[in-house]
């Protein structure tokens, strides 16, 4: 039977991923900040630190896992105040995708080197790009704390890649579900159309601000980007891929496509106020042509079908 350990487990990618590996019959173990989740499982149960190089390590030697998904990622989102501390923001995402990172990575070196890992990269590495596609030879220039670590996780990836081991990072452009979080502007408005809708029942209204509606966004579904995970930990060598569907949509589509799946005029309900927008970044749009090329991944939800279904609260 086949051993998965998922790190970063409570989140969208994880929770997702889980279901998907489960499905497969196979033995997963999740870690996420709580400590270790293994249901299902035939692997030990036990805390983990990710700071902790010698418990890492101990771990991974112990469950000699086959396949390793490195999701841990501490979020910022663009509607987020920005006099956060920036010293102690660039501290915890060091930690999360740097630090715990290569524990992880020395880990397989020491003692599970015939494990696959992959690690969630983002979009957020090419910062502002000049050209209007991204793919995975598109200088990275990250322009916000959540790009530059990210970015440095994955020159830690291609180190020990390098090194031997069977390593790749994937450059996640957004990809939704309904475990998102309700502080991006997907689930918000997912959210408030249901809430209009329940509202309208009664007679009342519910309405809702976003900072942009033109903001746009190369938006995915969630279980196809983690299914794409897994098709890359199976190719014969790893190496770094873009995972995207390669075309934007405003904001003002995400709110279109929502209500309307449940009936509703989303022009009644939500309205613009750009000073939400506490740090604005560039469009990214990922090219995933090498991904096609050698998995034969494709999309296979539509942005609308992706929209209606969050508004509808079904995975």
């Amino acid at each position: 039977m086949k051993r998965a350990l998922v790190i970063g487990s409570a989140g969208q990618d994880g929770r997702i991923l889980g279901i998907q590996l489960h499905a497969t019959e196979a033995a997963v173990v999740g870690v996420d900040r709580n400590g270790v989740s293994a249901e299902g499982a035939t692997a030990p149960s036990s805390t983990l630190d990710l700071l902790d190089r010698a418990a890492v390590e101990s771990f991974i030697k112990e469950l000699l896992p086959d396949e390793i998904y490195y999701l841990a990622a501490h979020h910022h989102s663009s509607e987020e105040a920005t006099d956060t501390d920036v010293a102690e923001l660039f501290r915890l995402s060091v930690e999360l995708h740097v630090t715990g990172l290569v524990h992880v990575l020395e880990a397989m070196w020491r003692g599970a080197n015939k494990a696959r890992l992959f690690y969630a990269a983002s979009s957020h590495v090419f910062g502002r790009p000049t050209l209007p596609r991204q793919d995975e030879s598109t200088p990275r220039n990250p322009i916000n704390v959540y790009g530059i670590t990210k970015s440095a996780g994955m020159d830690a990836v291609r180190f020990y890649r390098d090194r031997g081991l069977h390593a790749s990072s994937g450059i996640l452009y957004n990809h939704e579900s309904i475990y998102r979080s309700e502080k991006f502007v997907t689930m918000r408005l997912a959210r408030a159309a249901q809430r209009a809708a329940e509202a309208k029942k009664h007679g009342q209204a519910h309405a809702i601000e976003v900072g942009s509606l033109s903001a746009a966004v190369d938006w995915g579904y969630a279980p196809d980007y983690t299914a794409a995970m897994r098709r890359i930990v199976a190719l014969p060598a790893a190496d770094d891929f873009v995972v995207a569907t390669g075309e934007p949509h405003t904001v003002e589509d995400f709110a279109a496509a929502a209500f309307s799946a449940l009936g509703l005029d989303w022009r009644e309900h939500v309205s613009e106020r750009v000073s939400i927008v506490k740090k604005p970044g560039a469009t990214l749009v990922g090219n995933a042509a090498k991904l096609r090329r050698a998995t034969g991944w494709a999309p296979s939800v539509t942005f609308t079908e992706m929209a209606a279904r969050l508004a509808r609260g079904v995975l």
